[in-house]
């Protein structure tokens, strides 16, 4: 019989692990954000500088997992994960480094609050997750939080609608893309080798719209000294950011992991505020007290459905 006191102090661990995974990916997607700003700024291609960022850090993480020695094994299965996965990363990433210049950093990271929402209603609807009150209030309450914020945000944005729906797009497809990496994930597989597919993956993807929108401008990227120290910083953001992106998700499931919305979104408000002098959006107080108290509830209730993860016998 398993020992009660073992299995509680295995959960507990994990669960430390998981929400440690989950303040550094919310932290470093926002920080994504502000270098695409930045870079933008800085008269860069913005599609070819997502492009060739993601194939850097594709590269990286590959890198990472022969140093690792882990398994590198290119079958019908990882080829389909690394193309689709790799195609719903790519667009909301792209539709995110488009809008920044219209929209500004603090509005796109607040859509990622949103993705919470819709993968755990998916999550539901497909048996991956039991339907609980506690977490429902706490999902609920955090997407409230990023409603606050992001309406004020809207309401500002002076002739630039179009690209705030395009935005407020981008959670669908990113729930999409929580949902499909848990339901694909090659058996045996480790978290780095999948993170440097989907990366190659989205690189790819990226491809034929650079050419298309963004035709001859490679050789842009690399003529100022600016450019490639933020390229060399966005390739190592993306790095560690899905690194551990699917690590947690291995640790911890789709729904748990789209909580890195909520910090992105308060993390890439506050720096576009303090760093990068974008008005303070109203009511930011009131929405970081609602994110705040819905991430309490849904980490109370997660503990049952992490359980889950956590005894499946799965390392990292």
């Amino acid at each position: 019989m398993a020992n009660p006191e073992l299995s509680r102090n295995i959960i507990n661990r994990v669960g430390l692990y998981a929400l440690g995974c989950l303040l550094l990916v919310g932290t470093f997607l926002a920080l994504s954000l502000v270098v695409a700003k930045l870079a933008d700024g800085a008269g860069v291609p913005r599609l070819t500088f997502l492009m060739v960022a993601v194939a850097g850090a594709g590269i990286v993480l590959t890198a990472i997992t022969a140093l690792q020695r882990q398994p590198i094994s290119l079958t019908r299965r990882t080829l389909e994960y690394a193309i689709v996965s790799g195609a719903l990363f790519a667009l909301p990433n792209a539709l995110g480094f488009l809008a920044v210049r219209h929209v500004g950093a603090g509005f796109v990271s607040l859509s990622f609050a949103f993705p919470i929402l819709i993968t755990w209603l998916l999550a539901v609807l497909l048996s991956l997750e039991r339907l609980r009150t506690l977490r429902l209030l706490g999902v609920l309450l955090g997407l409230s939080g990023g409603l606050l914020l992001a309406a004020a945000k809207a309401g500002g944005v002076d002739g630039s609608q179009g690209w705030v729906v395009l935005v407020l797009a981008m959670p669908v497809v990113i729930a999409l893309g929580n949902i499909y990496r848990t339901l694909r994930w090659p058996s045996g597989a480790a978290p780095v080798f999948l993170a440097a597919l989907m990366m190659l993956g989205g690189a790819l993807a990226l491809l034929p719209f650079a050419l298309l929108f963004e035709p001859g401008q490679m050789q842009a990227l690399f003529e100022s000294a600016s450019a490639i120290r933020l390229l060399l910083v966005e390739v190592a953001v993306f790095s560690v950011l899905y690194l551990f992106y699917f690590v947690l998700q291995k640790l911890a499931g789709p729904v748990y992991l789209s909580q890195i919305g909520t910090v992105a979104a308060l993390v890439g408000t506050l720096i576009a505020v303090f760093t990068l002098g974008e008005a303070l959006p109203p009511n930011l107080g009131l929405a970081g007290i609602l994110v705040a108290l819905g991430t309490i509830l849904f980490h109370r209730g997660a503990r049952a459905a992490s359980t889950r993860y956590i005894k499946s016998g799965d390392t990292v």
